[in-house]
């Protein structure tokens, strides 16, 4: 296991993983699964006993699996060299030291029962960001509102074509912005434009207890216009809802001219 460590304003792991050369599958569903290794990987384990309590933002998010050998199956895609790799990202620098920690005491990873290999952990600093960039989304958004069903609230997921869903994103990170440094005195402007060929839609489904909730979310390519400050937080921690639980990750594809 190679551990790339040089501290400055990292906000960002990649973790590469083994089964050791064999075929192992991955389901369509693995959010809760990646989510719990996350927590399990922090070594600070009061951290990690506050961040699972939490029931407010919990400022990290992670990456869909990447399978770079892919093979669809029936209910999954199968790893055929049995090497996958994903990204966690946080502004909280504790955090990331935290779970730095936790690989280098375990490099093992219990992925559903199949032990596997930490081939590598690298750090990743942050890109440059000014004020108008060209991103793409590495785990799908989500946006939700509470909607009036049958005379009961219900939460309702909202889609790329309605407004709202982008007010719903400006809202959210100007809200995380402030809850975890306490104030924002710059432009609340956030303006987000879609590359709508780009849009696919995910349908994910995360188990809790005995239930299941299901979440409409999508991935897409798009251009952000905002304060870099919120642009670099949004980097960080996820934009949208439920980042901890693997939604909402981002990252740059370029520079838009800013001229």
């Amino acid at each position: 296991m190679i551990v790339i460590i040089n501290w400055g304003h990292w906000v960002r792991l990649k973790i590469s993983l083994s089964a050791n050369g064999k075929e192992f599958k991955i389901p369509f569903n693995y959010n809760h699964v990646l989510s719990a290794i996350i927590y399990k990987k922090i070594a600070d384990l009061e951290l990690a006993s506050q961040l699972h309590a939490s029931q407010d933002y919990k400022f990290f998010t992670f990456s869909q699996i990447n399978i770079p050998r892919r093979k669809p199956v029936r209910d999954g895609m199968l790893s055929r060299d049995g090497k996958i790799s994903f990204l966690i990202s946080s502004p909280n620098n504790q955090l990331i030291k935290s779970m730095v920690e936790g690989y280098l005491e375990d490099g093992q990873v219990n992925f559903m029962g199949q032990n596997l290999l930490v081939e590598q952990v690298e750090l990743l600093k942050m890109p440059p960001i000014k004020k108008r960039m060209h991103m793409k989304t590495l785990s799908p958004l989500m946006a939700r509102i509470q909607k009036e069903v049958d005379g009961k609230l219900r939460v309702w997921d909202l889609n790329p074509n309605d407004l709202k869903f982008y007010e719903n994103l400006q809202n959210n990170l100007i809200n995380k912005y402030i809850k975890l440094y306490g104030d924002y005195d710059g432009d609340t402007y956030v303006k987000i434009v879609p590359k709508l060929e780009s849009i696919k839609r995910k349908r994910i489904t995360i188990p809790k207890m005995d239930q299941e909730t299901h979440h409409r979310c999508f991935l897409m390519q798009f251009e952000i216009e905002a304060d870099k400050r919120l642009i670099e937080f949004g980097y960080d921690c996820g934009l949208g809802e439920k980042n901890s639980m693997g939604f909402g990750m981002v990252d740059i594809k370029r520079e838009v001219n800013n001229e």
